[in-house]
């Protein structure tokens, strides 16, 4: 069977930030990428606004290559990888398109954003309390005098 195309970036990348990889990719951290990956994504939208399929193909080729290196970073350092992002996205896009795959349907675009939003509002509200309820446990077991 052979080997799909994201596996093989995901392979160049990682052979790039190997030991007798490329000098410049090996010394990038997240920081240091930062500017590139808000470069590639204006590239993307002058692409877009060019109307030029193939212009757009690379830049898309471009911004997708960053997210790959920045996965790479990450599973170096231990903190997840590529397959991970490819998980959480997914499980994300699930989840907010309730009104595709849940039973309450949205009638129409507006109301596809509307319950989107929705969605993504409770989960922010969501993520807040788990951190405060994380919190509380060490509060509480701190010694008292």
């Amino acid at each position: 069977m052979s080997q799909n195309q994201l596996e093989k970036l995901v392979k160049l990348m990682a052979r790039l930030r190997a030991k007798n990889g490329c000098p410049w990719d090996k010394v990038q951290t997240h920081a240091s990428l930062k500017k590139y990956l808000i470069e590639e994504a204006y590239e993307v939208c002058e692409a877009i606004d060019s109307k030029d399929p193939e212009k757009l193909k690379e830049e898309l080729g471009d911004f997708l290559f960053q997210v790959i290196f920045h996965a790479q970073i990450a599973k170096e350092r231990g903190a997840f990888d590529i397959n991970n992002i490819l998980d959480t996205c997914y499980k994300k896009m699930v989840r907010r398109h309730a009104h595709v795959f849940g039973k309450r349907k949205a009638k129409n675009a507006k109301e596809a954003y509307e319950r989107w939003q929705e969605i993504k509002k409770s989960e922010k509200t969501l993520n807040k309390a788990i951190k405060k309820s994380v919190k509380a446990p060490k509060i509480l077991s701190r010694p008292r005098k």
